[in-house]
């Protein structure tokens, strides 16, 4: 799946990515599935902290960015650097969009519109279970 080759602190096939993630977070990070709206645990998240990859630990957004945009997924206006995350032009399902992924593992985390309420005008719509969640001390 992965554009970029994994580091050697990373999983280096496809079965010990499953074995570290887990058949959910296998298919939505490294086969770019997706979660059912409304059903992911960080949605109603409202605690200060990070929201890390769910593949490799690295910090993708931190909680103030987040708001709830009514979408069924977490939503972020901007990541936590620009270089967190890769942006990559999605055509399928017959749409055109733009997914995200991680900048570090390339794991698929959800995708970015241009209709959000921040400075940049941008929403990035975010699978739960791409994410996990480090409060704030």
């Amino acid at each position: 799946m992965s554009d970029q080759p994994p580091t050697k602190d990373m999983p280096q096939t496809e079965q010990e990515w499953l074995d570290k993630l887990g058949p959910e977070r296998f298919n939505i990070l490294r086969r770019h599935g997706t979660e059912r709206a409304w059903t992911g645990e960080l949605l109603g998240n409202k605690a200060a902290g990070e929201y890390v990859c769910g593949g490799c630990g690295a910090s993708l957004f931190e909680s103030d960015t987040k708001y709830d945009s009514g979408s069924g997924w977490p939503s972020f206006t901007a990541p936590v650097e620009s270089d967190a995350v890769t942006n990559i032009e999605d055509n399928s399902l017959g749409m055109q969009r733009v997914e995200v992924r991680c900048a570090k593992c390339a794991g698929h985390l959800g995708h970015v519109f241009p209709d959000g309420p921040g400075p940049e005008g941008l929403r990035y719509c975010i699978n739960s279970a791409s994410l996990d969640f480090k409060p704030k001390e």
